[in-house]
């Protein structure tokens, strides 16, 4: 077994937290949401959407591994329960860049349960201690987990401790933690986000408990501030809807003077225009754009024109410079009170 004791990223330039990331979310942070989310910040780490094994081995790897242009400090997030096909998977995300291979631990879905995958998996700490030591012997990256505080409505702190021992000791030395249970019955992925109340000590206390391992704490993130607030003594945060929906919010993160919204749009047209022979449409772009105005003047004008299915039927990466030219224009003449 490769002894990995790299950490995930340098120390961000905020300085009040070792580093900041984008959470993986289904449907969401494919490669163009990446490619725009590195416009906003250079050292934050980004993941893919949670892609699983079968989908990798037997699927079309290039459209669900090829990367935008989003850099380094990529994580792919790995969904499967069977350590042989979570190494094959691992080299295979080695092969297409990716820096990290991260576990899924965490998701409640249905679906994922019906896979035996996600959180289920924290019942079953011993199999995922197999499946990491069989991802660090195939790949000469950092193996990292993602996983709740707990399964169901129990709140024993010894069940997420004795995972996260277990699964340190195959030799993942980075967990990603969300802060609140996983209920696996009687909830929807997007209520378990929502209800199970946060409980961010627990993340605290497994960073005292387990020293030589880091913790990044997720979950109820609204703000830079809340993040590193949050991750105080930790070695991180991780933001996930409010980095989509405010995705500006991405800006401050390196601590220098970051390219204005402006700016941000002129560079996703270019990278649009230089994709537009594989295949990539100004809707797949768009989309991942809504936010970028939020909580400005005129937030609501930009996300209309960028929702308006006439427009984005015309398929023109000019719409992006048309909407940014009209919106900043009525901003200047909108009181703050119209915004978002």
């Amino acid at each position: 077994m490769k002894d990995d004791a790299r950490p995930l990223a340098p120390r961000a330039a905020t300085g009040a937290a070792g580093l900041i990331s984008v959470a993986p979310m289904m449907d969401w942070t494919d490669r163009h949401c990446r490619t725009f989310h590195r416009t906003l910040s250079r050292t934050a780490w980004l993941y893919t959407e949670m892609v699983t094994t079968q989908a990798i081995l037997h699927g079309d790897r290039e459209r669900l591994l090829g990367r935008g242009e989003e850099g380094e400090r990529v994580a792919l997030q790995l969904g499967g329960s069977d350590p042989e096909a979570l190494a094959r998977c691992a080299r295979i995300g080695a092969a297409f860049g990716y820096q990290a291979i991260n576990l899924n631990c965490g998701c409640p879905s249905d679906r994922v349960q019906q896979g035996a995958f996600g959180a289920c998996l924290m019942a079953d700490p011993a199999r995922v201690a197999t499946a990491v030591a069989a991802m660090k012997d195939a790949v000469d990256l950092p193996v990292t987990v993602k996983h709740r505080i707990g399964i169901d409505h129990s709140e024993d702190y010894g069940f997420v401790r004795d995972f996260v021992g277990t699964v340190g000791a195959a030799g993942c030395s980075h967990f990603i933690v969300h802060a609140r249970n996983a209920w696996l019955d009687g909830l929807s992925p997007k209520e378990n986000r929502e209800i199970p109340p946060l409980r961010p000590e627990v993340v605290h206390r497994l960073a005292a408990d387990f020293p030589s391992c880091s913790f990044e704490i997720n979950g109820g993130l609204q703000s830079l501030a809340d993040g590193l607030a949050a991750a105080q003594g930790l070695a991180g945060a991780m933001f996930g809807r409010a980095a989509y929906h405010q995705p500006y919010l991405l800006s401050e993160v390196d601590g220098t003077t970051a390219p204005g919204r402006s700016e941000v749009v002129e560079r996703m047209v270019v990278y649009l225009v230089a994709r537009r022979p594989e295949g990539v449409l100004v809707r797949h772009v768009a989309r991942h754009l809504l936010g970028l105005y939020h909580g400005e003047p005129a937030a609501r004008r930009w996300r209309r024109m960028l929702s308006d299915s006439v427009a984005l039927a015309q398929d023109d990466p000019g719409l992006l410079l048309r909407a940014r030219d009209e919106v900043e224009a009525a901003a200047r003449r909108m009181p703050l009170s119209e915004a978002a």
